[in-house]
């Protein structure tokens, strides 16, 4: 399997892999992945000493900053992507 990348988005190529048939059988790998595309979260950070509000895919991957919070909502949801919060 050889693993490219193209846009940000990872590409996996090869022989597809055969969905876990039940939830107790998926690897960490995939658990890792399920939610990549769809689910993101804010986090506040500072960029050159302003706040600012950092969006991450789900494992934590950046992927944008916005100058205020309802930015980065607006981001998220212009980008069919689910806001969760981090607890």
């Amino acid at each position: 399997m050889r693993v490219t990348t193209r846009n940000g988005r990872v590409l996996l190529q090869g022989e597809p892999a055969q969905p876990a048939t039940s939830p107790h059988m998926i690897s960490t790998g995939e658990l890792r992945g399920l939610g990549m595309e769809a689910v993101a979260y804010i986090r506040a950070v500072q960029v050159e000493g302003e706040n600012a509000f950092a969006i991450h895919a789900a494992d934590g991957t950046p992927l944008a900053v916005a100058d205020d919070r309802d930015d980065a909502v607006n981001a998220i949801v212009q980008h069919d992507m689910m806001l969760v919060p981090l607890h």
